[in-house]
């Protein structure tokens, strides 16, 4: 029964390995422009290697599983930000305008006797991009080193820090939905990895 485990061992490795890669360039591919076929397809991959070492009976060998790592923290984290954009563009149906500075244009209501439709502009959540890397990182990390307390550590970290910019719907829905899309994705990948490697 030694060489089927061997055979299972590579069969599981290299597709794991495949798709990994496969679904990592769709979604690099999606970084400018967000589009649904790749991540689509990309989504499609990365389940497919959920369910793959979910009903495997054997773990990719360590030299292997860090090389499986690598590749699916980077997923995880390059991953997150075309999936969240296109799902925060589904949730506001592409009318909440961006800033310069990769947060959300609020417009303040305007004074009494203001011209209707005037109003102070303001940009709010800036730095949403580089801060969604950042807790990628953290939680596929945490997750892959077996300690999944790193969701918490950063969600409330994340709440702190965004407290202000919480006043208006449209910044907390966009930080609720977008948190959630991000730390799902990175979930689900980060999830994948530790079943296969652990």
């Amino acid at each position: 029964m030694v060489f089927p485990d061997v055979l299972l061992v590579a069969v599981l490795s290299i597709f794991l390995f495949v798709a990994l890669c496969g679904a990592l360039v769709l979604v690099v591919l999606s970084l400018r422009k967000p589009t649904d076929i790749p991540l689509i397809v990309a989504g499609v991959l990365v389940v497919l290697c959920l369910l793959a070492v979910t009903v495997s009976p054997v773990n990719v060998p360590l030299l292997i599983g860090l090389g499986i790592a690598l590749l699916g923290t980077a997923l995880a984290v390059l991953g997150g930000n075309p999936v969240t954009r296109r799902v925060l563009d589904i949730a506001s149906h592409g009318r909440v305008e961006e800033g310069d500075n990769g947060g959300i244009l609020l417009r303040a209501p305007s004074l009494p006797g203001a011209v209707a439709g005037e109003g102070v502009v303001r940009e709010v959540m800036r730095g949403g991009t580089t801060i969604g890397y950042l807790e990628r990182v953290a939680v596929a990390l945490g997750i892959i080193a077996g300690f999944p307390e790193a969701i918490a550590v950063v969600v409330a970290l994340k709440g702190i820090g965004r407290f202000s910019e919480l006043a208006s719907a449209e910044a907390r829905e966009r930080f609720i939905i977008g948190t959630l899309a991000s730390l799902v994705w990175a979930c689900i990948v980060a999830a994948l990895v530790r079943l296969a490697i652990w």
